[in-house]
């Protein structure tokens, strides 16, 4: 089982990444899908009202899916949001992807790139974390942590670009 302050950490870094407010930019930043309707169960609301968790609130939101509801452990609950990672850079990753299929400037399509790659990225970490979270959990935060950092230049090369939401 990962010890409860790694997952924290896990899902700080899947938080930030996935963030509703992520930037207040003109750049086309893709929103997380959450539900708003389920309730959380105790394990959900003990790792949200952690300290480390900057965005309570959406952390409550993001973690409202029935599955996660239904986790018995931080172990099983770490998995399921590293489920839901892949599956929102799954998302993002088909926005740019018809994005770049459109007219632009060279510079838009090199920062569209950059976000291609990093949300492929993204997805190949959150996925190899699930399996890594039982196993080795020091990795796991490792390479959860990485992630951060590569969406963030995608959405420093969009702004740079001056890639506008149409």
């Amino acid at each position: 089982m990962a010890p409860p302050n790694q997952l924290c950490l896990v899902l700080v870094i899947f938080l930030s990444v996935f963030s509703l407010s992520s930037l207040s930019t003109s750049a086309i930043i893709p929103k997380a899908n959450v539900s708003l309707s389920i309730p959380s169960s105790q394990l959900v609301e003990n790792l949200c009202n952690s300290k480390a968790i900057p965005n309570r609130r959406f952390c409550l939101k993001a973690l409202s899916t029935p599955e996660v509801i239904a986790a018995v452990d931080t172990t099983q609950l770490g998995t399921l949001i590293m489920k839901l990672g892949a599956a929102n850079a799954k998302a993002t990753l088909n926005v740019y992807n018809e994005i770049i299929k459109k007219p632009g400037s060279p510079q838009a399509l090199k920062a569209l790139n950059c976000c291609v790659e990093a949300y492929k990225y993204a997805i190949l970490s959150f996925e190899m974390v699930s399996s890594e979270l039982v196993e080795d959990p020091q990795t796991a935060n490792y390479d959860v942590a990485v992630i951060g950092p590569e969406i963030a230049n995608c959405e420093k090369e969009l702004i740079n670009a001056k890639v506008q939401a149409h």
